[in-house]
Parts: structure tokens; C-alpha cells; sequence
């Protein structure tokens, strides 16, 4: 029997992924930020690059380590740009770089399933990197994508080596809520907040896109940028037929969540429940808040116990949502409490 491809959270069918891509869009203020700190030979040893997720907080991330890799005595040209015929340029896209390692949730050769976290021990092992020196003396660079997926002892573990950095290393740290990392993690870091990016370039970004990714026709890449709140990573997540699909589905049942149709609902939790399901679930999820957030505004008229309870249902779904995720849980229920808590609340 084949032993199952390394997969990664955000992988879609014909899409590169982010240490794979030359350019990012959006975002010069922060390429400006490394590139200042490279010419000047005053690169802090660890970035927070915060964001909201689908931005390209990896894709620059990557970009930084190629630079560092490829002119590691800082003979280059400007900027943060790499030849994609250079050496390092595929070193870098396949992580086979001796001073580069990625740190995130992948799941490997003979592995079932993706881990739910990052582990103490992905940490310790991604961190040799740092006991030795340096192949060629350059930099070693460490990608974490993203802070959030690291438990609490590999979070400390993390801190250790931050507190104490070797000569020449570079952290990159990716978070889409930066808020909730340890405090002790944010005050060593310089951090570098993305902002959404405006629908032009959300739009540019997935019509950049090579073979053998299939360009969506133009309404569906419309609807998709106009819900994507400037993140790529949605927009391309809206225009697959099948969590465009999905994502009807959902609307069609919430616009009907007063009188549900329990037969479609179980099937739309047994879809959700799915391997695959994780990424479509954030999108079931973006649909659901959507949903509240206009009925909200349409009812603002009615009494405000009744909008509270709506409100309540709403926040059960996220925290449900949340415990699912962390935990690795059954996402069937949080779907089915969802439509009851719905129907309840009126």
C-alpha cells in the first residue's frame, strides 16, 4: 500500500504554496522593514509577522529566509527578491536547505492524519538546528507557521532558545492572532503586523496564479474576493466549486435555521465532520457569522434580550468551534447544536 504525501494546513490542488511563490502582493511597507534591516546589518533575531490568516505572512516569510540564504554576507542586489533559477531559490521550496527549518503541522510519509499541534518534540528536533554551526557560516533560520498550533511546552521550549539566540539565527514567527501568545514570546520579538489586503489585490493574487491551477470565471471570483476579507487564502478557499457549494448549502440553512430541515443539516454535519472538513469548516464557520451579523442589523428593532440571545448563539458556536479545532473533537455536534440553539433563539 502507498504511504500517504506530505500535506500541510492550507494545501488546495494546484495552488504553490507559499515557500514555492517568488512574489507577494501587498505588503512593501513590510518587505521595506527587512530589507532596511539586511542593508543595515541590524536584523533582529525574531519577527512576529502577525495578520489574519491567507494574507501572506508566510509568503514573505519565505521570501526573507531566501534572501538571507542566497546572500547570507548581504552582497545582493536590494529588495527581498531571488532569482527563481537560483540555487537556493529551489532549496528553500523543497526544505532542503541544512540552515533552514520549518516548523508547522504537516502530515508526513506513513502518517494517518495531521497532528492537531505542534509538539515539544517537533520543537526540540526543529531547534538542533541551532546547536551546531552553521553550514558555510551563514545564517539558520527557523519558520514557524503559526505560533497559535504550538502547545504549551513547546511554547516554552520556543522561549528558551529565544531568550538566549546564537550568533547569526533568525526566528520567523507567524501568528494569526498575536495576541494570544505568551507574553514572554511577544517581548522578544519585533513584531510586524499585515493588514488585509484591498480586493484589487486579493483578486490580482489569485489571477497571478500559474497552471495547473483553474482560473474561476469572474462572478465567482467577485463573490469570492467580496468575502474574503482580504485574505487570498479564503478568496481561493470560495472559488474551489466544492466549498462554494458547501458554503450555499450553509446560507440556504440558516436563512431556514427557524424551522430547520434536520435531514439536510445532518448531512451538511456529516460533511463538516469529514478529514478534509477543517478548512471548509472556517468557511461554514465565516458563513455563520456572516448570517448573524445581518440579522442583527435586521432586527434591530426587537428587543434586546432577543438580539442578546442571538448574540449568545453565536459565541457558543465560536467557543465550540474553538475546543473542536484545539482538541481534535467530533465536529458533528457543534453542527447540530448550532441549528438547535438557532431555532430556539428565533
Amino acid at each position: 500500500m502507498a504511504e500517504a504525501a506530505d500535506e500541510e494546513i492550507g494545501d488546495r490542488p494546484g495552488v504553490p504554496r507559499p515557500r514555492e511563490t517568488a512574489t507577494l502582493i501587498g505588503h512593501g511597507a513590510a518587505e521595506a522593514a527587512f530589507a532596511e534591516g539586511l542593508a543595515a546589518g541590524r536584523l533582529h533575531h525574531a519577527w512576529l509577522i502577525g495578520g489574519p490568516m491567507g494574507i501572506g505572512k508566510a509568503t514573505l516569510a519565505y521570501r526573507v529566509a531566501r534572501r538571507l540564504l542566497a546572500y547570507p554576507r548581504g552582497d545582493g542586489p536590494p529588495g527581498l527578491d531571488v532569482p527563481t533559477d537560483h540555487p537556493i531559490y529551489g532549496q528553500v521550496a523543497g526544505l532542503s536547505h541544512p540552515n533552514l527549518v520549518a516548523l508547522r503541522r504537516h502530515r508526513g510519509q506513513g502518517a494517518k492524519t495531521l497532528p492537531t499541534k505542534i509538539s515539544v518534540d517537533m520543537v526540540r528536533k526543529a531547534l538542533d538546528l541551532f546547536a551546531a554551526t552553521a553550514a558555510d557560516s551563514g545564517w539558520r533560520i527557523c519558520v514557524l507557521d503559526s505560533a497559535e498550533d504550538l502547545n504549551a511546552n513547546a511554547a516554552n521550549a520556543l522561549l528558551k532558545v529565544l531568550e538566549e539566540p546564537p550568533p547569526r539565527a533568525l526566528f520567523l514567527i507567524l501568528a494569526h492572532q498575536p495576541g494570544r501568545l505568551l507574553p514572554t514570546i511577544r517581548s522578544r520579538c519585533r513584531a510586524l503586523i499585515l493588514r488585509p489586503l484591498a480586493d484589487g489585490e486579493v483578486a490580482s493574487a489569485v489571477r497571478a496564479l500559474p497552471p495547473p491551477f483553474v482560473q474561476p470565471d469572474e462572478s465567482a471570483l467577485a463573490r469570492a474576493v467580496g468575502l474574503s476579507e482580504g485574505s487570498v487564502g479564503r478568496a481561493l478557499g470560495l472559488v474551489d466549486p466544492v466549498t462554494a457549494g458547501l458554503v450555499a448549502e450553509v446560507e440556504t440553512l440558516l436563512a431556514r435555521s427557524a424551522t430547520p430541515d434536520w435531514g439536510r443539516v445532518l448531512k451538511l454535519a456529516e460533511t463538516l465532520a469529514g478529514r478534509d472538513g477543517e478548512e471548509r469548516f472556517a468557511a461554514a464557520g465565516d458563513a455563520v457569522l456572516r448570517f448573524v451579523s445581518a440579522e442583527l442589523d435586521r432586527r434591530q428593532g426587537e428587543p434586546v434580550a432577543r438580539l442578546a440571545a442571538l448574540v449568545e448563539v453565536c459565541e457558543k458556536f465560536a467557543r465550540s468551534a474553538r475546543e473542536a479545532a484545539t482538541y481534535n473533537l467530533d465536529r458533528r455536534p457543534v453542527v447540530l447544536s448550532l441549528f438547535a440553539d438557532l431555532s430556539r433563539a428565533g
